[in-house]
């Protein structure tokens, strides 16, 4: 039987987006063999004090600049443009809508998927989608499907997927931090991001 197309669906606040994001974008693309990823930077995300991110024009151009030499990667403003708090449920559902005849994969860190239980429709967005939680090496996810998701219908645990990455030990936060306090944050994330960073005073 002829494998179904499918697509990646990046959320995440990205501020500032970072080559942890893009390193897991590409290996989970390559892995199950995406067409496409979109990266999608949340509007006003639930589980966020709105004063402690950024706006969401300087965080959608980041993500725009560090993704411009890769083909296979788009950014959607879907989630700055609508509204409201913004939910994976509603975001995935407009892709479904978009691309009925996909599979669609939900690309998000191992750290989001343990607060999987606490999100808007949680049921519902995993019958529309797989969820790739992207870890650390050596991050066992099977312990937390055991105890914490194990409320989940196994048929919802089984569309929780794995995929080890070892440039998610770069984080957001620390990039923030070292920005404060006037370290290098070169390497960390693509050299347009750092000088879009630099030029706006983001951060400090």
């Amino acid at each position: 039987m002829e494998r179904k197309k499918a697509i990646g669906i990046m959320g995440g606040t990205f501020d500032p987006i970072h080559y942890g994001h893009l390193v897991t974008a590409e290996a989970v693309r390559s892995e199950f063999g995406l067409e496409k990823v979109y990266f999608v930077p949340s509007g006003n995300p639930p589980h966020k004090d709105p004063k402690e991110v950024s706006d969401s024009q300087h965080r959608y151009l980041m993500t725009f600049l560090s993704i411009t030499t890769n083909f296979y990667f788009e950014t959607s403003p879907i989630e700055i443009n609508r509204p409201g708090k913004s939910y994976a449920y509603d975001t995935v559902k407009a892709f479904r809508d978009n691309f009925p005849d996909y599979d669609l994969y939900f690309i998000t860190g191992a750290d989001a998927i343990k607060e999987i239980l606490t999100w808007h429709r949680v049921e519902e967005v995993l019958d529309l989608c797989y969820f790739v939680a992207a870890t650390r090496p050596g991050y066992n996810l099977d312990d937390l499907k055991k105890e914490e998701l194990k409320v989940l219908p196994p048929e919802y645990l089984e569309r929780i997927l794995i995929i080890e990455v070892p440039a998610m030990a770069i984080s957001s936060t620390d990039i923030k931090k070292r920005v404060r306090e006037r370290k290098p944050i070169k390497y960390l994330l693509p050299e347009a991001v750092e000088h879009y960073i630099y030029k706006k005073k983001l951060y400090v």
